[in-house]
C-alpha cells in the first residue's frame, strides 16, 4: 500500500484521511495541519521521512510564478529542505497542467461559456495555469494578488500587467513571513467582507480557497466559483451564502476535495521515481490514466456532478 502524506502548516480543524485504489494501487491519504506552525511541520516531515512514498507541501508553495519567472517563498525552503529521503511537492506541477487542462475542458464542453464573463482569479501567480487557460478562453480576467495577498484593494486587469507589477515586487514579497501573504493555522477559519464589492463584481470567482475564504461575503447568488481544496462543510457553507454552481478541480474522496499538492504526490508516487517534479507530459499522461475530471456541483439545487457522468 502506498501513503501520501501532506503536512500543511493550515489549520488542523481540516485533516482528513482516506483509503483508496487509483490505478490498481492501495493508497492512504492523509492531510496534517500545523495550526501554522513551520517548525511543527518541519518535524513532522523529519519523522515520516523514509516511510511514505511521497509528501505533500500543503498550505504554502515553494514559489509563485510571474511569465518565465519563478519567485520562490523564503519560509518554504527549510520545508522542503526536511524531506531527504521521500519526495516532496507543493501542487505547482499540477497548477501548471491539470488546472489548465481544467479550464480548458469547460470551455470545450460547453460547460461553462468563458467568453467575456468577469473572472475574479483571487491569485493568479498562485494559479498561473488557470489564469492564463481562463484568459485563452476569452474571459475577462481580474488579478486579485494585491487584494488577496496583500490587502491592498486594487485590482489588476490582464496576467501581463500583473507580470510587470511583480518583476517589481515579487522578489520582495517572497521574503515576508508567509503567515502575511497567505491564511495560516486558525486565521484559515475566520473571514470578513472588506473587499465584498470584487466578488459581486465578477461572474466567476477562481482560484484557492481560503484565499476566496478570506474575504468571502455573507450572500454571493448566482456565482460560479472554480477552486481546489474544500471540505463537505464548505460546500455546505458555499450553498447557503447563494453560489450556483461549484467546481473543483481535484477530485472528491470521501467527501473532501484535497489539494493539489496531495494529488500531485500521488502521482509522484505512482510514478516511483522518486523525483519531486515530473515534466508536464508525464504529468498529463499519468492524469489521463487516472481519468481525473472535474468536480462540479450545481449548489443552487444541491445535484452534485462528474463532468462527463451522471446527473
Amino acid at each position: 500500500m502506498k501513503k501520501v502524506l501532506s503536512v500543511s502548516i493550515g489549520s488542523s480543524t481540516r485533516d482528513h484521511r482516506v483509503e483508496t485504489t487509483i490505478m490498481g494501487q492501495d493508497f492512504i491519504l492523509e492531510r496534517k495541519g500545523t495550526d501554522g506552525d513551520i517548525k511543527k511541520a518541519i518535524e513532522l516531515i523529519r519523522e515520516y521521512d523514509g516511510k511514505v512514498d511521497a509528501f505533500g507541501m500543503g498550505g504554502i508553495d515553494l514559489y509563485i510564478c510571474g511569465g518565465n519567472r519563478r519567485y520562490m517563498i523564503k519560509d518554504a525552503i527549510p520545508i522542503k529542505e526536511a524531506a531527504v529521503k521521500t519526495p516532496i511537492v507543493d501542487g505547482s506541477g499540477l497548477k501548471n497542467t491539470l488546472e489548465r487542462n481544467v479550464i480548458r475542458y469547460i470551455s470545450e464542453n460547453k460547460i461553462i461559456d468563458f467568453e467575456n464573463k468577469r473572472v475574479l482569479v483571487v491569485s493568479a501567480m498562485d494559479r498561473f495555469g488557470m489564469a492564463e487557460a481562463l484568459e485563452e478562453a476569452g474571459a475577462r480576467v481580474v488579478c486579485g494578488d494585491l487584494i488577496f495577498a496583500l490587502g491592498i484593494p486594487k485590482r489588476i486587469n490582464s496576467i501581463r500587467t500583473l507580470h510587470r507589477i511583480a518583476r517589481c515586487i515579487a522578489p520582495a514579497v517572497c521574503r515576508l513571513p508567509f503567515e502575511v501573504l497567505y491564511p495560516t493555522g486558525k486565521s484559515q477559519e475566520v473571514s470578513n467582507e472588506r473587499f465584498e464589492a470584487f466578488y459581486q463584481d465578477a461572474d466567476i470567482i477562481a482560484g484557492d480557497y481560503l484565499y476566496i475564504k478570506k474575504y468571502l461575503p455573507r450572500l454571493l447568488l448566482g456565482k460560479v466559483i472554480i477552486t481546489n481544496t474544500v471540505t463537505s462543510t464548505d460546500v455546505q457553507h458555499l450553498a447557503n451564502i447563494g453560489v450556483e454552481t461549484l467546481i473543483t478541480t481535484t477530485p472528491e474522496y470521501n467527501g473532501r476535495s484535497f489539494g493539489t499538492n496531495v494529488m500531485e504526490a500521488i502521482i509522484v508516487a505512482l510514478a516511483g521515481k522518486g523525483k519531486e517534479e515530473l515534466s508536464p507530459e508525464e504529468y498529463n499522461h499519468y492524469l489521463e490514466l487516472m481519468g481525473i475530471k472535474p468536480r462540479i456541483e450545481r449548489l443552487n439545487n444541491n445535484t452534485a456532478t462528474a463532468a462527463g457522468g451522471k446527473k
